[in-house]
């Protein structure tokens, strides 16, 4: 099965040359979240659009901190 082409894309502050660190994500598959660092773009994490709400959510509300 052939991969699907990941669009991703980062926050503003990402896309500064002297930032080479950050997270982006792919949201142009149905159904898909896909997540990558920019320094290591071969390693990719799905997810479904439930787990990526639920992930975001528990970022905002500080459960990583």
């Amino acid at each position: 099965m052939d991969a699907p082409d990941f669009e991703f894309f980062g926050t503003q502050a990402c896309r500064d040359a002297r930032v080479n660190n950050c997270p982006q994500v792919a949201r142009n598959v149905p159904g898909v979240v896909a997540l990558r660092d920019s320094e290591r773009p071969d390693i990719i994490v799905t997810m479904s659009e439930v787990g990526w709400a639920s992930l975001a959510a528990a970022i905002r509300a500080g459960e990583f901190d």
